[in-house]
């Protein structure tokens, strides 16, 4: 059975609108659009989830992560259009689940129609999205933000950024991360919390629950795919199973993000290939990151080879026909991936720099083995495929089946 919830779901994708705040009781619905940067040419896909990996597991003496990764396919970036002022100017922000910052002024300047606060703020990114050297510097400044469909948040903090570097092709980054990530982006105040964007969203009385809930749709071959954030509550539209919510996990570093524990097994014996461990989610990541030593399970359980150019364990077309079904153990669920989507889109092997009939599994290895406190990384490749609940307020993780599991023809 479904909950019934009547409180809003705000399901962003392409805005942010209202006049006095009011809670609706019918969802809005706007798209996500994703966007691939091919400005440097060819991207390796593997390389940017190599940083992926490091920025996780890379933590400064204050216990926060040195950079963040934005929520994004590679350099296609998953983003909705804030509208900010009084007229509103819009702009065009990637969505990311593993920072809190929201901020403006990469791209299209900022208008200056609100009040500078004085407050400095700075963060910093890396992984699939952008080099390690990318960040941003501003202050924070109050004015009018709107979503679409009529709602609009007056008195909003919002970053403007004063000095930009390595962000291109976007004009910011709204953050959806947990409120913790905030601290240490101050520039000129004690280390502290502040509210993020969810967290404004709850106080304007917009929506009554800290819940974001993402869909994406499935590549076929690039820029224009779709998806949608739900703010408020799940839409359960999207699910065509039960939501399965599972604790954020208490193990140090993944407890910090959207970390949960999970056990993953392979075929119909269930050999193990992960052992009950934590780890995250975040859509910056393209392949789905398992421990080295979980990750030569699953290499020697599909007799797949390394192809050199792009690391990435590659099939013959006789072993596809042999592949079995992974299946992640989360909560008191299992979610499988089915042979045909155990791999990356054919019509995309260019992005991986393979030819257009090689056959790519797209599970990849994180560079050390069980027991580092982040085990796993889970990616797009298993987002498109099930929905995923952040419920902040009780700390939980949640997903569902979603039509998206049928199997695509890109794919073969």
């Amino acid at each position: 059975m479904f909950l019934t919830v009547s409180f809003l779901t705000v399901l962003l994708a392409l805005s942010i609108t209202g006049s006095p705040v009011e809670v609706h009781n019918s969802p809005i619905i706007l798209p996500l659009t994703r966007k691939l940067n091919s400005s440097n040419g060819t991207m390796n896909l593997v390389q940017h989830d190599k940083a992926c990996v490091v920025t996780f597991r890379d933590y400064n003496m204050h216990g926060r992560r040195a950079e963040s990764i934005p929520m994004t396919y590679s350099r296609g970036r998953y983003i909705v259009a804030l509208n900010v002022g009084s007229p509103p100017t819009t702009y065009k922000l990637v969505v990311d689940c593993g920072s809190t910052v929201t901020w403006i002024g990469a791209g299209t300047p900022y208008g200056e129609t609100g009040c500078n606060t004085g407050r400095g703020v700075k963060e910093s990114y890396g992984g699939s999205e952008f080099p390690s050297t990318t960040s941003f510097s501003g202050t924070f400044f109050v004015d009018t933000v709107t979503l679409g469909h009529g709602i609009t948040i007056p008195n909003y903090e919002l970053a403007v950024a004063s000095t930009v570097s390595n962000f291109r092709d976007s004009d910011g980054v709204l953050g959806i991360g947990p409120q913790d990530l905030t601290v240490g982006t101050l520039t000129n105040d004690l280390p502290a919390a502040y509210p993020t964007f969810t967290d404004w969203l709850v106080t304007a009385g917009a929506i009554c629950q800290n819940i974001v809930g993402m869909f994406f749709q499935p590549l076929r071959t690039g820029d224009g795919d779709t998806g949608q954030l739900a703010f408020g509550e799940p839409d359960y539209t999207k699910c065509t199973s039960n939501i399965v919510y599972t604790d954020i996990t208490n193990t140090h570093r993944s407890q910090r993000y959207s970390g949960f524990d999970q056990r993953i097994t392979y075929g119909n014996r269930d050999i193990d290939i992960l052992f009950p461990t934590a780890g995250i989610i975040d859509t910056g990541c393209n392949f789905i990151c398992i421990a080295s030593d979980a990750y030569g399970r699953y290499w020697a359980a599909t007799s797949a080879t390394i192809n050199k150019r792009n690391g990435l364990l590659r099939i013959t077309p006789r072993q596809y026909s042999a592949l079995q079904e992974l299946k992640f153990h989360i909560g008191n669920g299992v979610f499988s991936l089915s042979p045909n989507t155990q791999i990356w889109p054919r019509s995309l092997n260019h992005r991986i720099r393979a030819e257009k009939d090689d056959i790519y599994l797209i599970i990849k290895s994180l560079s050390g083995a069980t027991g580092a406190g982040l085990d796993f990384i889970i990616g797009w490749t298993f987002m498109q495929r099930f929905y995923t609940v952040l419920d902040r307020d009780n700390r939980k993780i949640g997903f569902a089946m979603t039509c998206s599991l049928m199997p695509l023809p890109t794919n073969m």
